[in-house]
């Protein structure tokens, strides 16, 4: 980061973009249970997978964390250009693959893990610009 770029703003963005991946995961989370009660069949765009969906309190948690990740991210794109900003929406990236690695023990392949740096070391680099 530099001179210009104030520390709050890194914690707003990295904070919505925190929301956002816990976000996902919830919404992960309530869509395996979704199939699970709908198995053998999984969901798709009818009736039967939507009132299914409807009642999913981890859908709804993941939706209202999405809703409060927007909100922080419009604080975020009144103090800094979107093209500062928007790179660092690629962390969620980076989490998810934490996740999954470290918390649902599934194998990440190393090329995933490859792919992961240069998104690291892109961001990196659009921290040391400034932000507007």
């Amino acid at each position: 980061q530099t001179k210009g770029t104030p520390p709050m703003l890194i914690v707003l963005i990295l904070f919505s973009v925190c929301l956002a991946a816990v976000a996902q995961l919830a919404l992960k989370h309530g869509m395996n249970l979704v199939n699970d009660e709908l198995s053998p069949a999984t969901f798709s765009l009818n009736g039967a997978s939507l009132r299914v969906v409807s009642q999913q309190p981890f859908v709804w948690g993941g939706l209202f964390l999405f809703g409060l990740s927007a909100l922080v991210w419009l604080v975020v794109l009144s103090r800094a250009s979107l093209s500062f900003a928007y790179p660092f929406a690629a962390l969620t990236y980076v989490l998810i693959l934490l996740f999954d690695e470290f918390v649902l023990n599934d194998t990440v392949p190393p090329l995933r893990w490859a792919g992961v740096a240069f998104i690291g070391a892109g961001i990196f680099l659009v921290s040391q610009t400034q932000h507007t």
